[in-house]
């Protein structure tokens, strides 16, 4: 049985979406739950989630240059914008931030956006 070629390329794509959300999420986490009153700067460089998200978008770049190299920009870069979609689900549900009804049409926008795009690839 043989794997379609795009098969690799594609789950690394998906991966940098969520390493992308992810990594946003640390470096909000790090910067909320870090010591009141400090400056933002002692707080950046004190965090460990800091540190974390760094290191996720570290690995993102490695994934990210792995796909331009086997997916086409035109592609590959509309279906990371669903990095955007996935900042505010995970706002609203992991962090607990509001989210108006503008920002989830702005959303679905992308997704709907992102699905087109795909259609052709």
């Amino acid at each position: 049985m043989t794997v379609p070629a795009l098969t690799l390329p594609v789950a690394v794509l998906v991966a940098t979406v969520l390493l992308d959300v992810a990594g946003q999420l640390f470096f909000k986490h790090g910067l909320n739950a870090a010591t009141e009153g400090l400056p933002v700067w002692k707080r950046i460089v004190t965090s460990p989630f800091i540190g974390l998200g760094v290191a996720t978008y570290a690995l993102e770049l490695v994934g990210w240059l792995f796909v331009l190299a086997h997916v086409p920009l035109s592609i590959a870069f509309p279906v990371a914008s669903l990095a955007y979609c996935g900042v505010a689900i995970a706002g609203r549900f992991v962090l607990d931030e509001p989210v108006s009804a503008e920002r989830w049409f702005g959303t679905a926008f992308i997704t709907f956006g992102a699905f087109l795009v795909s259609l052709s690839a």
